[in-house]
């Protein structure tokens, strides 16, 4: 279950970040966007959405593996958060893509990480 945990939850920020992230989002979410759409839509609900997207496949990976909702609320929301800023720190310029795409698969391998390290498992309560 361990090595299925972690394949899944890179897969699905690869499906989220390459696959289903249309090209408006990519551009939009971007504070200093100068896309005409995004005159009509604030780079924050787009950086937003898109950070709540991957929160939710990754609360959906951990559901489908067994775990108990408040687990699962817990790392969908850690998610969204976390990927909200680092996607942020990547507009802004403040690193790469490269880096930006590394701090994600860290973060994929946190939520792993505790699941290894017995910090959450399947079917018992985190709070």
């Amino acid at each position: 279950m361990l090595f299925a945990l972690l394949f899944f939850l890179i897969a699905a920020h690869a499906l989220m970040d390459y696959s289903l992230q249309n090209d408006s989002m990519a551009v939009c979410k971007c504070p200093k966007s100068t896309s005409p759409l995004a005159a009509a839509v604030p780079w924050y609900y787009w950086l937003t959405s898109h950070a709540l997207l991957h929160g939710a496949a990754v609360g959906v990976i951990f559901r489908w593996m067994g775990f108990d909702w408040t687990a699962v609320a817990a790392v969908a929301l850690a998610e969204t958060v976390i990927h909200w800023f680092v996607d942020y720190g990547k507009c802004e310029k403040w690193y790469s893509l490269h880096v930006d795409q590394a701090l994600h698969v860290v973060c994929k391998i946190a939520w792993w990480a505790l699941v290894a390290a017995k910090a959450l498992e399947p079917g018992v309560p985190l709070f």
